[in-house]
């Protein structure tokens, strides 16, 4: 049965830290894959599950910062990776799948943002090809162990800008159609929780269970490609460079933006349930489309049609399958 896109509600908030999140659970004996787990929300959020016991493989482009920032946490593997790259991703993979082991969380953390226009040797553009395409192509790879633990989790990174725009299934690559930095990273934000809401659906049967996350506003390497005017642009600065008052408040710390990711993860308020969009620590509200509130999911960000065709997509774009 689909679990309700509504609030549960939790009894946690827009401040909980991913350490209150996580309360007392136990992961020891537990393998997380984490992307991005070397910086910003990725980092707390490995911190805080190797805290809690768990076992960590965090796939890293730059495999000497990750072992900098890492350096002192138990039960880290730090592997390449490079989600641009379809050849590092399959290495990765075959590696992974070589090692036989199940496999209990995913966190597609990793991402850029609001990147100038670029597309990958394929063709792909790159906030689509990095944040949907290349988390896609690697849980090809990690289905079979997912599916072997018998009780897995897979949260997405999604955002509150999935607002900005729905999936475009006749140029998502940006081919014919003007470029929008901001549209293109609302596209590939949807894209993320149409994956969640598809592999819920397909994973269920198999205990693997699948949550898309908006972390919240946090200052992060995230916003490096981000100037003053793209974000007086979209409402986050004034036209004198101040951050209006409505929207200062919806900025967290790094520990409060890992929160909802952890709280996916790994709460037990969650058990039976998946392929809804979380924020704050709870499931979002579903919103109308013509919403003007900063919070909850659009319908597009909702839709299991499109969350299906997306999947086909992706196949067919990477030519791959899911075994």
């Amino acid at each position: 049965m689909p679990t309700s896109q509504y609030p549960l509600p939790s009894g946690f908030s827009r401040a909980t830290t991913a350490a209150e999140a996580l309360g007392h659970a136990d992961l020891t004996g537990r393998l997380a894959v984490v992307t991005g787990g070397y910086a910003g929300l990725g980092l707390e959020t490995v911190r805080v599950l190797s805290k809690a016991g768990a076992s960590i493989v965090v796939p890293a482009r730059d495999t000497a910062k990750a072992e900098a920032a890492l350096k002192g946490l138990p039960r880290i593997e730090i592997r390449p990776l490079d989600l641009a790259d379809p050849a590092s991703i399959d290495a990765f993979g075959q590696e992974f799948a070589a090692s036989g082991r199940p496999l209990d969380l995913f966190i597609g953390n990793a991402g850029v943002m609001a990147t100038p226009l670029a597309h990958d040797g394929r063709g792909f553009e790159r906030q689509f090809a990095t944040n949907h395409l290349g988390h896609f192509q690697l849980a090809a790879w990690l289905w079979p162990a997912l599916k072997r633990a018998g009780n897995a989790r897979v949260v997405a990174l999604s955002s509150g800008a999935h607002r900005f725009s729905a999936i475009d299934f006749d140029d998502p690559n940006y081919r014919h159609r003007p470029y929008d930095a901001w549209k293109a990273y609302g596209q590939s934000k949807t894209a993320n929780a149409l994956f969640a809401l598809e592999l819920d659906r397909r994973g269920a049967e198999h205990g693997v269970r699948a949550f898309s996350v908006h972390p919240g506003s946090i200052r992060t390497e995230l916003t490096r490609y981000v100037s003053d005017a793209d974000m007086e642009a979209i409402g986050f600065r004034d036209a004198d460079g101040n951050i209006p008052a409505h929207i200062a408040a919806l900025f967290k710390t790094i520990e409060q933006g890992a929160a909802t990711t952890v709280w996916c993860a790994t709460s037990r308020q969650l058990d039976g349930m998946g392929g809804v969009y979380c924020e704050d620590c709870d499931i979002a509200e579903a919103l109308p489309a013509d919403t003007k509130e900063l919070r909850g999911v659009m319908p597009w960000a909702m839709d299991t049609e499109a969350a299906a065709r997306l999947w086909t997509l992706s196949e067919r774009l990477l030519g791959i399958t899911f075994a």
